[in-house]
Parts: C-alpha cells; sequence; structure tokens
C-alpha cells in the first residue's frame, strides 16, 4: 500500500517517486509531531507508513524527546514545525508548485483509499491535536 501511496504522489505531482517517498515520509513526520489525526490514521491503514515518518525524521534531524513534541504543540512551536517542514521539503528539491500539489495528492489518496478527509494543505494537515478529523481546520 505505501508504494500505491508513493506511486499516486508520484503522478499528481510530476515528482519522482523517490522524491515523492521523501517528501510524503516528511510530511507524516512533521504531522505525527503535530499529534495529527490524520496521521495516525494513515500509519493505522498504511503498512511501513510511521517507518518511512520516523526514518526521514532522523534524516532532517526532527525532534524526538516528549517535551520536545510538546514544546511543537506550542502556538510558537506549531509555527516552527510548519516553516521546517517546507524547508526540508524544498531541500528535496521540491519547489512551490510541487509543495502546493503534494498536500492534495497526499489528500486524494487518503480520500479515495480510506475515506480519510477534511485536508488538503499543510494547515488541515496538521490540525489540531487530538482533533478528529472531520473536524480538522487550518491553522495557517
Amino acid at each position: 500500500m505505501l508504494t500505491d501511496f508513493v506511486q499516486h504522489i508520484a503522478a499528481q505531482t510530476s515528482l519522482t517517486p523517490a522524491v515523492s517517498r521523501a517528501a510524503l515520509g516528511i510530511v507524516l513526520n512533521a504531522a505525527e509531531r503535530q499529534g495529527s489525526a490524520v496521521a495516525s490514521q494513515i500509519f493505522e491503514k498504511v503498512a511501513g507508513a510511521r517507518t518511512l515518518a520516523a526514518s526521514m525524521g532522523a534524516q532532517v534531524g526532527a525532534s524526538t524527546g516528549v517535551i520536545a513534541r510538546l514544546i511543537e504543540q506550542t502556538p510558537g512551536g506549531r509555527e516552527a514545525v510548519a516553516e521546517q517542514t517546507l524547508r526540508n521539503l524544498q531541500r528535496e528539491g521540491l519547489g512551490h508548485a510541487e509543495i502546493g500539489a503534494l498536500f492534495p495528492a497526499i489528500s486524494s489518496f487518503a480520500a479515495s483509499e480510506f475515506g480519510i478527509r477534511g485536508f488538503g494543505h499543510l494547515g488541515d494537515m496538521f490540525g489540531s491535536p487530538r482533533t478528529a478529523t472531520k473536524q480538522v481546520r487550518s491553522v495557517a
């Protein structure tokens, strides 16, 4: 299923499968650090997604400590995570158009394959911690 997810992103964004995989890992890692209900649901349904997120998090130097993750869920921390996510995606070679296409590609796959709806851009993906996916709203 993870391969299908990556292939979908590649087809929707014109990124290579390798870059699509890295981008998905970066986004899922950041979303998990924010306590995203969307990330939790994807981890439950896609084998290997949590490992990909952890691997990309280690590669980009994402925080792993409990205290650091709690700080990341404060308003200032949420902003810092969003900015770092964009920088990490840019380091992988994504430009504005590719980043703009990435979130709808993730959203459309999650909706069609799992019925997970309610996000389509960065703010929706991170949402409020521990909120139901249907209640996720933009913070950006």
